[in-house]
């Protein structure tokens, strides 16, 4: 197992790292083919959530993901990544990596990259405490540089009307039988499992007195690891967007997601999902509508400080690969 000059050891921690992306669920959709002179980055349709994401609009920004990854592991084994989003040469791939010659992580990746294996998604109450405007400004930046956009919500109007979406979108999943019955399958569970959300990974299901909806991944008996914790009042919302929509666009907004997800590790904060908004196509729209200059939604971020979280499962590096064709 080996592909661009990397030796079989090398590939694999190239893999790992990709691996370890954050994705709907914890399904993991992604898979690798690896060829002497590129690495193609495909979707993997079996771990595909055809009811929360019908249009497969979260699957590519998990795939996003794990390339920002992989682009960023392949710097820490000394090549420079060159990758092409959607190559019409190969159809199968959502893209290809290929080598730019000598690369290395600098004091803007090197972070990043170290961030890895400590990002988490935190799905439990964070702090009251602020975030300091230092931190909203880097994370913003490292969103740009890759291409997005991240709103920081600050006005409460908008605060108020996101709050109202997150509702009305928990509301309609939640009646959907299909929905929960898929939603029931990768989550909440104890037994070990290579993929989706074990309960010890969840936080406590929402109270009345919690202003924001959050889904209960505990499978409604996680309240009582927290008894009397309350959800903060006021987390700090950031909405990840995009000029353009699409799938070329929603795997550039993977990157940038991941891109701010260790930056926010980097800077000792937590981050979780808000992900019934963008899933509910209806609320969707009247998201976009809260912002200017033709924005697309593709995420919704709670962030703040947080308490340290359980690692979710990881399916084994080797079963990521789909073909390996050296020759």
């Amino acid at each position: 197992m080996q592909t661009l000059g990397l030796n079989p050891e090398q590939t694999l921690n190239v893999l790992a790292a990709a691996g370890r992306a954050p994705s709907v669920h914890n399904a993991q959709p992604w898979k690798f083919g690896l060829f002497e002179d590129r690495i193609e980055v495909c979707a993997d349709v079996a771990r595909r959530l055809p009811v929360a994401d019908p249009e497969d609009r979260e699957l590519r920004l998990g795939i996003g993901a794990a390339l920002y990854n992989l682009r960023l592991a392949l710097l820490d084994q000394g090549v420079r990544p060159l990758v092409t989003i959607r190559p019409w040469e190969h159809p199968g791939a959502e893209a290809v990596v290929r080598s730019g010659g000598r690369g290395a992580l600098d004091e803007r990746t090197g972070p990043l990259f170290r961030s890895i294996p400590a990002r988490r998604t935190n799905r439990r109450p964070f702090s009251e405490a602020p975030i300091p405007a230092d931190h909203r400004h880097r994370l913003t930046r490292v969103a740009e540089a890759e291409g997005a956009w991240l709103e920081i919500v600050d006005n409460p109007i908008q605060q108020s009307r996101i709050q109202r979406l997150l509702t009305e979108a928990h509301a309609i999943q939640v009646r959907d039988d299909a929905f929960r019955a898929e939603f029931s399958a990768w989550t909440g569970h104890d037994a070990p499992a290579a993929e989706g959300v074990p309960r010890a990974s969840s936080g406590p299901a929402p109270e009345q007195q919690d202003r924001y909806v959050l889904r209960d991944f505990g499978g409604g008996r996680a309240r009582q690891r927290w008894p009397g914790r309350d959800f903060e009042r006021e987390p700090l919302l950031a909405v990840l967007a995009t000029h353009g929509d699409g799938e070329y666009a929603q795997l550039r907004a993977g990157q940038a997601m991941e891109a701010v997800l260790l930056t926010a590790t980097s800077l000792g904060l937590a981050a979780s999902f808000l992900s019934q908004v963008i899933e509910v196509e209806a609320c969707r729209y009247e998201l976009r509508r809260l912002f200017d200059d033709g924005l697309h939604p593709q995420t919704v971020l709670r962030l703040g400080f947080g308490s340290p979280v359980p690692t979710t499962p990881r399916r084994d590096t080797a079963d990521l690969v789909v073909r390996e064709v050296t020759a």
